[in-house]
């Protein structure tokens, strides 16, 4: 159970922490400002679960065919290029805050299909895949899903209530530096075991 329960955390954590300031966040924002929030919470949770089980699949067979020292190494740098990316930041083009304001049909299929299809190649979606081949893909699946799902529901309910009041600097830099601190966190354990 602490294999599960340490998968669990780390990867609620991580992907929380990498949800903020994300595209998908702020299309939860706009996808807020159109429907009710229930409609949308359940659109962004089956779509972040598809595909954060496609991304602990890959993950965690990478981990069983690659040693643990260099999957440490790899994975520590992967972080300190999401803390980069998380400082350059991440911002919704007019056509995909255009797709999110005009959807029509059910709330539930338009959130998550704009979900699903945001989601993969993105970073919180590499991050996931990275945890994966640490941990255990149980834990990792249901850690990531609900650390991305909290986040967006914490966008969700910004977006409706505070509007554009969010201090988006101390968010970006502060997701940054946990990327900075777990990547130098996994490419000392992987130097320490290739020794």
């Amino acid at each position: 159970m602490e294999g599960f329960l340490a998968a669990l955390v780390i990867s609620f954590a991580v992907i929380f922490v990498a949800e903020l300031g994300d595209k998908s966040q702020l299309m939860a924002m706009t996808f807020a400002t159109r429907y009710r929030p229930v409609p949308v919470l359940i659109g962004i949770t089956v779509a972040t679960a598809v595909v954060h089980l496609v991304s602990v699949g890959i993950g965690y067979g990478l981990g069983a065919a690659l040693p643990t020292g260099w999957i440490s190494l790899v994975a520590g740098l992967a972080f300190l290029a999401f803390g980069a990316w998380t400082l350059r930041g991440d911002a919704l083009t007019d056509d995909e805050k255009n797709k999110a304001e005009r959807s029509t049909g059910s709330a539930i299929l338009a959130v998550g299909g704009a979900f699903f299809l945001a989601e993969l190649g993105d970073k919180t979606m590499l991050a996931t895949i990275t945890l994966a081949t640490q941990h255990g893909w149980f834990g990792t699946w249901i850690g990531s899903t609900i650390g991305m799902v909290a986040a967006d529901a914490l966008a969700i309910l910004v977006g409706r209530y505070l509007g554009k009041h969010l201090p988006e600097k101390v968010i970006k830099y502060g997701a940054a530096t946990l990327f900075a601190i777990f990547g130098i966190w996994l490419i000392t354990e992987g130097v320490i075991e290739l020794r």
